[in-house]
């Protein structure tokens, strides 16, 4: 463990390991095989790449999406560690490239398909080199109970008995009880440790909004988030591209993103979304798993998902740094409608199932009691705290004491041992004479006819409640029976009390959301105007290397350096996400910013850094004589030499980039697209002129290159 530790800082920037990270690589470490559920943002990646680069071999990961290996072996590629990907999308140059530093013992993580992993084969290319790990990401793919079916991931269990001696990981961000067991058995996991992370996003906000005047809202919610990039979930193809088109005609940057489009379309819409170049995506859910941008800052549902695994996912993909984001969702009675009828054909899977999780959905939507709890008790997360941060914790509805009501219907349930699903329960709590009631003796339990004084609507609605506060759950492949949980036990053996909403209250709330939506409230973030300049600076730099700003540093971590003011690579080293590898490419940069924004307020003299550097290149020095003499990397003189030169200081730059090569250099960028790409350039000379000559040659030219 402490190679791991030492990697966590080396590679990722990072002190500690986030909940169960630990615990989970340890098991790796021991050859276990495991299932890791962690929510969208929790860290799932780190718990196989801390494995993959410290143990000898190879980490071969299934992926489901080319874009999402792309993202992620580009952040990696980006934190020094060695990494590649197999796919559709490689040239056969590429392929043989790939499998030559596979072969060669020249990766530590190796992406790929499902269909490339059970291509004819491949199992051959597998045992040519040691393997240390096989790690399943998007692991619901694999179960027909799961919310996203695909094919290929069933043959996946050959996995094991080809490497029985390999562990596996699966892992996941949303899956219910019934899809955790399908994905062991499917995989043929043994005896695996089952890994269940707290799926509380404490800083995703919650809201729900009826369905009328959505647009206006939008408009409204979009505008108070002038330049944070978000995503607009829509249930069909058409919406997305009307729905871009009008906040287009409002002046808001934005792109649709749909199955329907052509491949070079889709591409184009999700690289500029990734790149910040347009801040509002308009998307079916086929825009989703190949989302690795961690600075989206909000989410809106135009509609409403079909199961809460999808809407949790979804949800997810904002905020994956830390930093709070916002999510709404709009709810009429029209979507469920809709996808009822979806849902409701006869070639359907798992058919009466979906339409169980999509009135889950729907109960979700129409609660008037703390969101985060009711999601945090759907995945099995025994939460009984309101979140004080969701649209019905700050305007809460009115409660009484339903302890008693609670423990009657809890204690049916015990004493008809978890067999009935909740009609019969009704039906018994009301003392009904239906006939399979009467039959199977259910009127001799203590509780028969114990709610008599209630109508059959009432409990319907108390027994909602009770199952999105987490008191009672549905087995859905027991026939949807109603099961206890670890919070109902406390109610019937250790008198905790339960808080109910009055009925009065829910039809006063219901009358009141259809006549208006409450207003937006706007979380503030640590942000201000240092923050602004690193953002546009990660931006310029992003552009410089053809990658989104996302892969050069998150918003949590230039929020944190606007905080901190790090003002050199000591004090750098120490902000979170700041690791060995990203301090020497790009900390000089932005502690130069900094360092900029400090002396124009007066704290340091304006630009001094940079004057140092130049005089004692001016004396005769050699970049490393005057990296030596100022504690800091190379990369950070050629930097200020290069920030100079921009700023149309002139002084000769021969001796680090020849005449020559500066001719060939300006040459050669007219050739490419403008503004000119550093990485472009550098990959025009087949990579053999270093960044650091190109972009002084570029500085000294004053040619464009963001």
């Amino acid at each position: 463990m402490e190679k791991a530790y030492q990697a966590l800082k080396q590679y990722f920037g990072y002190d500690q390991f986030r909940p169960l990270q630990a615990e989970i690589i340890s098991s790796i470490y021991e050859g276990k095989d495991a299932l890791v559920l962690m929510p969208t943002g929790g860290g799932k990646s780190v718990c196989y790449q801390i494995p993959a680069i410290t143990l000898p071999g190879t980490c071969v990961v299934v992926s489901p999406l080319i874009s999402l290996m792309k993202d992620q072996v580009e952040g990696l590629c980006g934190n020094g560690v060695r990494a590649a990907f197999l796919n559709s999308s490689n040239s056969a140059k590429e392929q043989r490239a790939v499998e030559d530093r596979f072969f060669n013992g020249e990766l530590d993580l190796l992406y790929v398909s499902p269909e490339k992993v059970i291509s004819q084969g491949f199992i051959s290319f597998l045992k040519s080199t040691p393997i240390n790990l096989f790690a399943i990401d998007e692991a619901h793919c694999i179960s027909a109970w799961g919310h996203d079916f695909r094919p290929e991931y069933t043959q996946l269990h050959f996995l094991k008995q080809s490497f029985p001696n390999v562990p596996v990981v699966a892992l996941t961000a949303t899956a219910d009880k019934l899809t955790r067991t399908d994905i062991v058995s499917q995989l043929r996991l043994q005896d695996p440790a089952i890994y269940i992370a707290s799926f509380d996003r404490p800083n995703l906000g919650l809201e729900v909004r009826p369905g009328q005047r959505r647009l206006e809202h939008i408009f409204d919610f979009i505008n108070k988030r002038t330049g944070q990039p978000g995503i607009i979930y829509c249930l069909s193809r058409k919406s997305t591209e009307e729905l871009a088109q009008k906040l287009a005609a409002k002046g808001i940057i934005s792109a649709c993103y749909h199955a329907g489009l052509a491949d070079g379309e889709r591409a184009k819409a999700q690289e500029d979304f990734i790149e910040d170049r347009v801040q509002v995506i308009c998307a079916t859910i086929a825009f989703g798993m190949g989302i690795d941008k961690s600075n989206v800052r909000w989410i809106i549902h135009y509609n409403l998902p079909k199961n809460l695994e999808s809407f949790y996912q979804e949800i997810g993909r904002a905020g994956r740094d830390g930093a709070p984001a916002d999510t709404l969702l709009f709810y009429s009675y029209h979507d469920v409608m809709v996808l009822q009828d979806i849902l409701d054909k006869p070639e359907s899977e798992n058919k009466e199932i979906q339409l169980a999780k999509l009135d889950r959905m729907r109960q979700y939507a129409e609660a008037l009691v703390c969101r985060r709890r009711i999601l945090l008790n759907y995945f099995g997360e025994d939460f009984s705290d309101n979140c004080g941060k969701c649209d019905v914790c700050r305007n809460p509805p009115e409660y009484f004491d339903g302890t008693e009501l609670a423990q009657k219907a809890l204690s049916a349930v015990y004493r008809l041992r978890e067999k009935v699903g909740m009609q019969m329960l009704i039906d018994i709590l009301r003392g009904a004479g239906k006939k399979e009631l009467l039959s199977q003796g259910y009127d001799q339990i203590k509780t028969y006819g114990a709610g008599r004084d209630l109508s059959a609507g009432e409990w319907q609605q108390h027994l909602s409640l009770l199952l999105n506060l987490g008191y009672i759950e549905i087995a859905h492949d027991q026939h949807h029976v109603l099961k206890l949980t670890p919070a109902s036990k406390r109610v019937l053996f250790e008198n905790e009390k339960v808080q109910l909403i009055r009925m009065k209250t829910l039809k006063d709330r219901q009358e009141q959301e259809k006549e208006k939506a409450q207003q937006v409230t706007v979380r503030q973030r640590t942000t201000g105007e240092l923050f602004e300049l690193l953002r546009q600076h990660r931006l310029k730099l992003a552009r410089e290397r053809g990658i989104p700003p996302y892969l050069i540093f998150s918003d949590a971590t230039l929020e944190e350096m606007a905080a901190m003011k790090p003002l050199n690579e000591s004090e750098m080293s120490r902000i979170s996400g700041v690791g060995d590898f990203k301090l020497k490419e790009y900390g000089t940069d932005f502690i130069d910013l900094i360092l900029d924004y400090v002396s124009q307020k007066g704290n340091t003299p304006q630009g001094s850094t940079y004057l140092i550097t130049l005089e004692m290149f001016k004396s005769g020095l050699s970049v490393a004589e005057i990296a030596e003499k100022r504690q800091c990397a190379e990369i950070t003189v050629y930097n200020h030499l290069a920030h100079l030169l921009e700023k149309g200081t002139a002084f000769n730059i021969d001796s680090i980039v020849s005449p020559a090569e500066r001719k060939e250099i300006r040459k050669a960028s007219k050739y490419l697209e403008q503004p000119v790409k550093l990485k472009a350039l550098y990959e025009l000379f087949d990579e053999s002129v270093p960044y650091y000559k190109l972009k002084l040659a570029m500085a000294e030219s004053r040619i464009s290159s963001v």
